[in-house]
């Protein structure tokens, strides 16, 4: 009688185990209800990454043109122009509203 107890209670312990975990599997963070939204999550930081590469580049083109051996001249006039209010005599400045 009493390893019939224990064999049912290990039965019973086991079916509930199962259940959790096969709850985990559809309902749990990284379960079959969270997969649509982790790609969804995924696609985003992907998009993001885009930007911020592109980002990245357009600096690291910034500060090739700006090295102290060969400044692209055209850069350093607008960097110039832009920071210490510096303009040739022959210029005329407009100011546009942003």
């Amino acid at each position: 009688m009493a390893t019939l107890r224990k064999t049912r209670a290990s039965q019973h312990g086991a079916l509930a185990a199962l259940l959790v975990m096969g709850g985990f599997a559809i309902a749990g963070p990284s379960g079959l209800l969270a997969w649509s939204e982790n790609l969804r999550m995924l696609d985003q930081r992907h998009a993001q990454l885009a930007k911020l590469e592109k980002e990245r580049k357009a600096l690291a083109n910034r500060v090739a043109l700006l090295d102290q051996n060969h400044a692209d001249p055209d850069m350093v006039g607008e960097l110039l122009r832009s920071q210490l209010n510096v303009v040739h005599p022959d210029e005329v400045v407009v100011k546009l509203d942003d």
